[in-house]
C-alpha cells in the first residue's frame, strides 16, 4: 500500500507549527482586509485580526487561490501515492468544490473529503485520516469512510454580539437592534453542512444552558453507542481571547465528567461572521482503525 500524504486548511484550527508536529499540511485560509491579502497563520495572527475586527475594517474571507493548491499537491506527489484534502465544509465555502473539480485531473491520485466539517470538528477528521493513513488504508478508501461519517459530529455556537450577523446580512438591521435592546444571545448550531439558528437565549448564563443541554440531548440519543464505545471525542472552541471560554470549560467539565476536553479558537472564517465573545461546544467520533 502507497503512501498518503494528508492536508487540510486553517478553518481546521490546525496552526502551521502543529502541522509540522502532526506531519500534515495546512493551507492558509486568505482574507482581504482594504483590499490587500493576508493568510491565516502566516502574516495574520489572531491577535491582529480581532484588532483589524475592531476597528471596522472590511474583511472577506475568500477561497485558497486554484494554483496554490495544484502546487502544494504537486510538491507532495513527490513524496506521496495519494493526497487526501480536507477542506472546510462545502456548505459554507465553495473552496470544497473548487478542490474537487482539481482534483479530478490527478486520475484518483488525490481525494478531495467532503465530509462538511470546520473548525475542531474538521481537526477530528485530520486526526481521523491520519490513523487511518499509519494503519494502510488508501487515499480513496480514507474519503469514503470520513464521508460516510460526516453526521457522527455536532456544533452549538453562542453569538456574543449581534454586529456581525447584521453585517453580514444574516438578520435584519431592525432584529439586530431588538436583541441588541434585550440582550439576546443568539445560539446556532452546525449539523452538517450549514450554519443555522437554533436557540435565542437571554443572557450569556442561558446560553451556554442552552449549549450544554443540546450537547447532552446528542449524546443520550444520536450518540450514545459512541458515548459507550469511548470513541466519542469533546470540543469548545472560542473566538476572541481565551477567557472567554475558560469558566465554559469548568461547566462542561461538570457536565460530562470523564471527557478530556480539547480546546481551541474557532476558524476565522467563522468569527468573521459572528464577532468576538463566541463560545462553542463540539463533539465527534474518532473513527478507530
Amino acid at each position: 500500500m502507497g503512501k498518503v500524504a494528508v492536508m487540510t486548511d486553517s478553518n481546521s484550527g490546525i496552526t502551521q507549527a502543529q502541522a509540522k508536529e502532526l506531519g500534515i499540511v495546512v493551507l492558509p485560509m486568505p482574507f482581504t482586509i482594504q483590499g490587500e491579502t493576508f493568510y491565516e497563520d502566516i502574516n495574520l495572527t489572531q491577535k491582529e485580526f480581532y484588532t483589524k475586527l475592531q476597528g471596522d475594517i472590511d474583511i472577506a474571507t475568500s477561497q485558497p487561490e486554484a494554483g496554490k493548491l495544484i502546487d502544494i499537491w504537486n510538491q507532495l506527489l513527490e513524496n506521496y501515492d495519494e493526497v487526501v484534502h480536507i477542506p472546510m465544509s462545502s456548505g459554507l465555502s465553495s473552496s470544497c468544490e473548487t478542490a474537487v473539480v482539481l482534483s479530478r485531473e490527478y486520475e484518483g491520485k488525490v481525494q478531495v473529503v467532503n465530509n462538511q466539517r470546520i473548525s475542531v470538528t474538521q481537526r477530528q477528521s485530520v486526526l481521523d485520516a491520519l490513523e487511518m493513513a499509519k494503519a494502510g488504508w488508501d487515499a480513496e478508501k480514507i474519503r469514503e469512510k470520513l464521508e460516510a461519517t460526516k453526521f457522527e459530529s455536532s456544533i452549538y455556537i453562542m453569538v456574543d454580539t449581534l454586529k456581525y450577523l447584521k453585517k453580514g446580512g444574516r438578520i435584519t438591521p431592525a432584529a439586530a437592534a431588538i436583541g441588541t435592546i434585550l440582550n439576546l444571545k443568539p445560539v446556532l448550531q452546525i449539523q452538517g453542512e450549514r450554519l443555522d439558528a437554533f436557540a435565542k437565549a437571554r443572557s450569556v448564563k442561558h446560553a451556554k444552558r442552552i449549549m450544554l443541554d443540546a450537547m447532552k440531548k446528542d449524546i443520550e440519543t444520536r450518540f450514545h453507542s459512541m458515548e459507550e464505545a469511548g470513541t466519542l471525542r469533546l470540543q469548545l472552541a472560542y473566538t476572541g481571547e481565551p477567557e472567554v471560554v475558560k469558566e465554559f470549560k469548568k461547566e462542561a467539565e461538570a457536565q460530562f465528567p470523564g471527557y478530556d476536553i480539547f480546546v481551541a479558537p474557532l476558524s476565522l472564517s467563522v468569527a468573521c461572521h459572528i464577532g468576538e465573545g463566541a463560545v462553542a461546544i463540539a463533539c465527534a467520533n474518532a473513527q478507530i482503525v
